[in-house]
Parts: C-alpha cells; structure tokens; sequence
C-alpha cells in the first residue's frame, strides 16, 4: 500500500513565547520537538513548524472570493463539515479576532464551503474550511 505523503510546513513568527502560547493553549496543537528558536506541532497530522524570526513583517495582500477579501498568502485545514461548527465554537470561546468570520462561501454551489480566516499573533493569516460535500474539493 502507497503511503499517504504528509505536508511540511515552517512559517515565522516575531516572539517565540507569544506564538507558543497561541498555537497550544489557544488553537490546541499538540506540540512535538523544540527549541530556544522553533517548535514543531501537529497541524492536523502534518507538521507545522513556527521558527523564531523578530523582525518578521508579514505580508498584506488579498485577493476577492466570493466577495470577501480573503488574505494571500494564508494556510490551514480542511476539517469536516460537522466538526467546522464544533471547532469555530472553540475559536469563539478563546475570543479569535477573525478576518472572515464563520460563513458559507458559493452556497447551493458546486464547492459549497464553510470557512474563517485569523491572523496569529505575528500576522500569519490562517483559514480553516469544510466542504459540503468532500468530492467537490477540487471540482472546477
């Protein structure tokens, strides 16, 4: 049986603490390796790794999607449709400053989707989405 790849992915962050703080106590990663300057997490069963970069300036662009300004570039998971609501429910709880806030995007359309965009605290913008019906993902 082939196996299935996995993604790797290392973003900076300005402060290491805030970030970690963040990403485990807010988001609730379960954190992996670390050291005084990155830290591994488990992103959905891949591997997002923060990296310590002070001086780091995030980018600030957007592009339209279904009238939003959705931020470019961003990353994030696609979770389950019925998980999405559990998982925006725990977002709010932790009071997350969304960009996009929780909505259905090309409703009654082909890639019928819920999503919610937010930045981290270094700006590094993150979307998270469940799609209606999975076989659409990639339908044109």
């Amino acid at each position: 049986m082939k196996e299935v790849p996995l993604f790797h992915l290392a973003i900076p962050v300005k402060n290491l603490t805030e970030s970690r703080s963040f990403y485990s106590q807010r988001l609730k990663l379960k954190e992996g390796r670390s050291s005084k300057h990155w830290i591994d997490y488990n992103f959905g069963g891949h591997q997002l790794v923060i990296h310590e970069v002070p001086q780091y300036e995030p980018p600030n662009f957007g592009n339209e999607v279904d009238d939003q300004k959705v931020p470019v570039p961003h990353f994030g998971l696609i979770l389950d449709w019925f998980f999405f609501d559990e998982f925006s429910a725990q977002l709010n709880l932790e009071n997350i400053d969304y960009i996009i806030s929780p909505c259905i995007r090309f409703q009654n359309q082909p890639g019928e989707q819920k999503v919610l965009f937010f930045k981290d605290p270094s700006g590094n913008a993150l979307e998270f989405k469940a799609y209606k019906n999975t076989n659409e993902i990639f339908t044109a």
